[in-house]
């Protein structure tokens, strides 16, 4: 009877086990689906985009250029993934291509549209509200927070070298010298610097106020607060915001894109 009892059991607990199992495996494979489908609808609307936005203007031509490249690269992304993961990582690589086509269009003189899902790269990085110039090494850089024909390159926000750069149109992608190294990277952060120093703060609400309220909020990641002398010239110079999804968001400029911001990613104006 005790044998009888203990084979019940046994049983009982296997065919429990069993059925957890099952039941996970089912979740597992519907959140796989959903992701997917997920990251398939921003894929194919970014390519409804890549084809049916043209222009002569450097500007849009720019754009595009970059927004076609998120796209090639989220197809390559979709075709090789195979976890949630992946798949988020190429919808964030999708999204990253429609912030180039919605800057297109603005520049376009179109509607640019619905607001996007923010980026995780670039919250918290602000957008720039005035225009910029300044001299480095000899070169002239500039921004602003419009497409022109001195400022052709959008930057939808994110990170270099560690510092928050906002989104906005600018002269030069000086921050692809993050993939160089050496004098290249040393230029891109004294072009950084220059650019988002203080002193072209708008008034009332700029350099200082988006320290506050953005990337005073995010010091903790990367334990910026450890660095000691680094948090102490950060809270000097000001700061835009904070934030890093920073998942490899691939395909990109940027440690993985010329990640999305502005009105996409949040955090204090510039």
């Amino acid at each position: 009877m005790e044998l009888l009892l203990v084979a019940i059991l046994v049983a009982l607990l296997v065919g429990g086990f069993v059925w957890w199992r099952r039941e996970q495996a089912a979740r597992e494979a519907r959140s796989l689906a959903d992701v997917r489908a997920d990251a398939q609808r921003w894929y194919e609307r970014l390519g409804g985009q890549v084809m049916n936005l043209h222009g002569d203007a450097p500007a849009v031509r720019q754009a595009l250029v970059d927004a076609a490249e998120r796209y090639n690269a989220a197809g390559s992304q979709l075709e090789q993934a195979g976890t949630v993961q992946q798949h988020r990582l190429a919808r964030e690589t999708a999204l990253e291509g429609l912030a180039y086509a919605r800057a297109a269009r603005v520049a376009l003189g179109l509607d640019p549209g619905p607001e996007l899902p923010p980026l995780a790269a670039a919250q918290g990085t602000g957008e720039l509200t005035k225009e910029r110039q300044v001299q480095v090494q000899g070169q002239t850089f500039k921004a602003g927070p419009q497409p022109g024909q001195d400022t052709p390159y959008y930057y939808p926000g994110g990170r270099y070298q560690g510092r928050p750069v906002p989104a906005g149109w600018y002269s030069t992608p000086w921050w692809k010298t993050a993939l160089g190294a050496g004098a290249g990277v040393l230029g891109g952060l004294l072009i950084a610097d220059a650019l988002f120093s203080p002193a072209f703060a708008d008034p009332g609400y700029g350099y200082e106020a988006g320290y506050q309220e953005g990337f005073g909020d995010g010091a903790d990641h990367g334990d910026q607060g450890a660095a000691g002398d680094q948090g102490a010239d950060y809270g000097d110079q000001g700061d835009v915001g904070g934030a890093d999804q920073a998942a490899d968001f691939g395909g990109g400029d940027f440690g993985g894109g010329d990640f999305g911001g502005g009105d996409l990613g949040g955090g204090g104006d510039w």
